[in-house]
């Protein structure tokens, strides 16, 4: 067989083809594979930017700061955060030693630390090697003050391949400066709290939810009488009297609740030894972060002191001074309740008694004996009344009986003859038997006075005495129908027809200068001299004048003859003072009266003073405020009367043209046996004092008395030291 002969050129060029694929080939395997690994790259890179991204965006919200070293120390990375905590510019401590950066590290106790050793890698030696905690160090750091020291909390850690091939050492540090300043603060705060708690002038307490006591101060266990361990764990409820613990309780549910957030709340405790005290119990209570309660903080305030004050204060204003016997005002509540009551018919009456000769014993005797006579009147009245009633004074010599008995009429004759059986025997008044007898009123009640109130019994009794009084005195008679003219329009007639024919004098009492005793003025009382029952104080007769609206015709009655006695008095300096109450201003009447006359007699404005009563103001009207201003704009000064005994005496001296003050003579009595008397007279004196106001102090008996208000500042002074009222013509004029 033959073969085709092969051309050798042709083999030759199949071959280089052949190898010219093969190349080509693997010359595209070689660039497909270079694609890849030049994506892989990209992806890499695109990976390991927004690593970075997320890395740097996480170190700009992260209170932490974070330093990335080589084992060597050098920086490999900081974070911003890193930098500002340790105060270095991150651009420039990347690649230098750490030992190399601007750092003053300094220990708590303020001594200087290797900044290398405290940033780089730290282990706990030992058998098992493990790296240290955090260590809390000082960075300090330069200001316009000089240097401050930031706190910081840093720990190190390795981390594997951190450099390279390598690890690396990576740190944390926290800036706990302001954590630091909280906790010390709240320390400060919290011994602040215990010191001041411990060393509270009252009773401190911090009380759990269960209302008992965790923690009390050494005030509380004092005034309680017992030790400050036995205080811890005691309910509060348990210090207090039954009474006062439904009262305690609701407050404590209600702070609970949330409708308060403290409450104050006056309480009667029980000390260990038994004795009872009054105290003001003054709670909060403390909530948590969350709002929830946590505790109470309670503090207790002894009052026991401000408490009998005020209740000596409430008892005077119930009781006449002198003889400690109910006053007007106490009878009137205490009748008006009672008739309030159902079935009183039968079972109250009223006695008014009036003693016969009083007068005659103040004009031979002097006043204080007079006094001491009524004293031992009010003990004759206790007696005789025997429980069955209320014994009150109103005035002068003038007194009422409420009766209250099961048996009201065979009651109240035994009182009213008792009464006259106990005056039978003379009193022994300054080494003198002096005789006395009392003419007596008797009102029953029954369906029609009991519909007409305290006042219309006191007014049916007082008829009664003034026909025992008409009848011959030293005798008793009782209220019938007959007497109802004489009671009530009878009496008011009687009483305009007073003031008509000057039955109503005028009586002066002196004022003196206390530097020397100089008589400087008087002071005009009103007096009516009856023709049946001699002279009648003002407190006979005042309360029926109001009831007859007739209070503006007597002051302007009263003015008129103040003027006159003023106009013929030789001594030019000295002044007369009017009392006027609220009820005879607001129309202008009584100031056109009293400026018409001063202006008729020619008298200087300033001689004739006017005096109001504190308590007749509680509800000044603008009229009035006008008509006070008219007077004091003439010239003629207003001085408030009573003070310190009204309801808001700062707000007169405020709102009203005053120009001086007198001084209630209840506080004047007081002096000097009564401390808590003298305070208030020396403290109102320098308010008064201090507002530029003349100072007057009446009540005045005794020499001790007109020496200390004159010490602390009173410059005038009134009373029966320096003599009583007298007619315009007994005065040295």
């Amino acid at each position: 067989m033959n073969l085709p002969v092969t051309d050798p050129r042709s083999l030759v060029s199949t071959v280089i083809a052949v190898v010219a694929i093969v190349a080509l080939v693997a010359v595209l395997v070689l660039l497909a594979r270079q694609r890849r690994q030049v994506r892989t790259a990209n992806q890499l890179l695109e990976l390991s930017r927004e690593l970075r991204q997320r890395y740097d965006a996480l170190q700009s919200v992260t209170k932490e700061g974070v330093l990335v070293q080589s084992l060597g120390g050098r920086v490999l990375d900081i974070s911003e955060r890193a930098a500002a905590i340790l105060g270095v510019d991150p651009a420039s401590a990347l690649g230098r030693p750490v030992s190399d950066l601007p750092l003053v590290l300094v220990n708590e106790q303020g001594l200087s630390m290797n900044p290398a050793a405290v940033l780089g890698h730290r282990t706990v030696p030992g058998p098992d090697t493990a790296e240290s905690g955090p260590e809390l160090v000082g960075v300090a750091l330069p200001d316009s003050a000089g240097m401050h020291v930031r706190m910081v909390q840093v720990a190190s850690q390795l981390v594997p391949a951190g450099d390279g091939e390598n690890p690396a050492v990576l740190t944390t540090l926290v800036d706990v400066t302001g954590r630091r300043e909280v906790e010390a603060a709240l320390s400060r705060s919290e011994t602040q709290f215990r010191v001041a708690m411990e060393n509270a002038p009252i009773g401190m307490a911090l009380v759990d939810l269960d209302w008992c006591v965790v923690e009390a101060n050494s005030a509380l266990a004092e005034l309680l009488g017992t030790r400050v361990d036995a205080l811890r764990g005691y309910p509060m409820s348990e210090l207090g009297e039954p009474e006062g613990r439904a009262a305690e309780r609701a407050e404590v549910d209600k702070l609970l609740a949330g409708g308060a957030p403290r409450f104050s709340l006056e309480q009667k405790y029980v000390r260990a030894d038994g004795h009872a005290v009054w105290v003001v119990l003054d709670a909060a209570l403390v909530r948590s972060a969350s709002g929830t309660p946590d505790h109470f903080v309670v503090q207790v305030r002894d009052s026991t002191e401000s408490r009998l004050q005020a209740e000596m204060l409430t008892h005077r204003a119930m009781h006449d001074p002198l003889t400690g016997l109910a006053n007007r005002t106490l009878m009137q509540e205490v009748l008006q309740s009672v008739l309030e009551q159902p079935g009183v018919v039968d079972r109250v009456a009223v006695i008014a008694c009036d003693l016969d000769g009083f007068k005659q014993v103040n004009d031979r005797y002097g006043h204080a004996a007079g006094d001491e006579l009524l004293v031992h009147v009010a003990g004759v009245l206790r007696a005789a009344t025997a429980r069955r009633g209320t014994v009150a004074r109103l005035g002068g010599d003038e007194f009422v009986v409420v009766v209250q008995d099961a048996d009201g009429p065979r009651a109240v004759f035994e009182i009213a003859a008792a009464i006259h059986a106990g005056l039978v025997e003379p009193a022994r008044i300054a080494r003198r038997r002096v005789q006395v007898a009392a003419s007596i009123g008797i009102a029953l009640a029954d369906p029609e006075t009991v519909e007409g109130g305290a006042p219309a019994l006191v007014a049916a009794a007082d008829a009664a005495l003034y026909r025992a009084k008409a009848a011959g005195r030293g005798r008793t008679e009782v209220y019938d129908a007959s007497m109802s003219a004489t009671s009530t329009t009878g009496v008011h007639r009687e009483l305009a027809d007073a003031i008509a024919g000057r039955e109503l004098v005028v009586h002066y009492q002196p004022i003196v200068d206390l530097a020397d005793m100089r008589v400087v003025g008087y002071e005009a009382l009103v007096r009516w001299q009856h023709p049946h029952r001699g002279l009648l104080l003002p407190g006979s007769f005042l309360a029926l004048v109001q009831e007859a609206g007739l209070s503006v015709p007597l002051a302007q009655y009263v003015a008129t003859s103040v003027v006159d006695f003023v106009a013929r008095t030789r001594d030019k300096t000295r002044w007369v003072s009017v009392n006027v109450s609220a009820d005879q201003l607001g129309d202008g009447e009584f100031a056109t009266t009293l400026l018409g006359e001063i202006s008729r007699r020619r008298v200087t404005p300033g001689r004739i003073v006017v005096e109001l009563t504190e308590s007749s103001l509680v509800a000044s009207s603008t009229r009035i405020r006008h008509e006070l201003t008219q007077l004091s704009a003439a010239g003629v000064p207003i001085l408030l009367d009573d003070f310190g005994t009204g309801v808001s005496p700062l707000s007169y001296l405020r709102d009203l043209p005053v120009a001086g003050v007198k001084l209630d003579m209840s506080f004047t009595s007081g002096i000097p046996d009564d401390p808590t008397a003298g305070k208030v007279a020396r403290a109102l004196g320098a308010l008064a004092r201090e507002l530029a106001m003349v100072t007057i102090a009446e009540g005045i008996e005794h020499e001790e008395q007109a020496r200390y208000l004159h010490r602390n500042g009173w410059r005038y002074g009134q009373g029966w030291l320096f003599g009583g009222a007298q007619p315009a013509e007994a005065t040295r004029t």
